[in-house]
């Protein structure tokens, strides 16, 4: 579903991705680990559409997409939940759902009810503001929204962090009912090596910008992930 090919990326002279290659598998979530400044997030990024990558190319569904802006990413079926969140604090609910509907055609301009079956806490504050959420809830919009854009290939970034456990349980359910589906490639950026652990089919290790090759969870341990993301 989603190929990366020699993906550099530059901020300014300094560069930050080396040659960056690996697969995201259709039906299956890839994890990405790695101790914090090694290229994770940068990685992302560039998937993404929210930073230029220098060099190499990008596919998905087998067909190489020019990713300069998130929009045309988010046009190409890739959608991004950063670290961080970065819901609007002063929009509902509602109105951050609708922010998706920007790369979709008019006939497809509504929320599917799949949304609220995955978070069922959004149907009921969808006229709250989204500042005035907690973290967790925060999160799980930030994920719903992504979702509206019906994307191929999903990149999440750190969906655990500051979050409370019931909520980690909540949204792991979720990646794994998305997974289940079949329909789209999930590559997870992840610190919490529980987490990390639990949903990931492959891994792919980060180091000085560099990724190894993608380690099937049958030849990956946990102690494994534990010592990579000390790396």
């Amino acid at each position: 579903m989603l190929e990366v090919e020699n993906l550099d990326l530059h901020y300014g002279q300094s560069r930050i991705l080396y040659e960056v290659s690996f697969t995201a598998p259709q039906g299956q979530i890839t994890t990405m680990v790695g101790n914090n400044g090694v290229g994770k997030t940068s990685t992302l990024k560039a998937i993404a559409g929210r930073h230029a990558a220098s060099g190499g190319t990008i596919k998905v569904d087998g067909k190489p997409v020019r990713l300069n802006t998130a929009f045309q990413a988010a046009k190409a079926g890739i959608a991004y939940v950063p670290q961080g969140r970065e819901v609007f604090p002063m929009m509902t609910v509602h109105e951050n759902l609708e922010t998706g509907f920007a790369c979709l055609p008019k006939s497809e301009h509504f929320i599917p009810d799949e949304v609220f079956d995955l978070f069922p806490v959004l149907r009921e504050m969808q006229s709250r503001r989204g500042g005035d959420l907690s973290g967790g809830q925060q999160q799980q919009l930030a994920i719903a929204r992504a979702l509206i854009t019906k994307p191929r290939v999903l990149l999440l970034d750190e969906p655990t962090e500051g979050i409370q456990p019931n909520v980690i349980e909540q949204i792991g359910d979720a990646l794994r009912l998305l997974r289940s589906k079949g329909e789209m490639a999930i590559l997870l950026v992840e610190q919490n090596a529980d987490f990390a652990y639990a949903l990931g089919d492959s891994f792919i290790v980060v180091e000085g910008g560099r990724t190894s090759p993608r380690k099937l969870k049958a030849d990956y341990t946990k102690a494994d992930l534990i010592a990579d993301l000390a790396l």
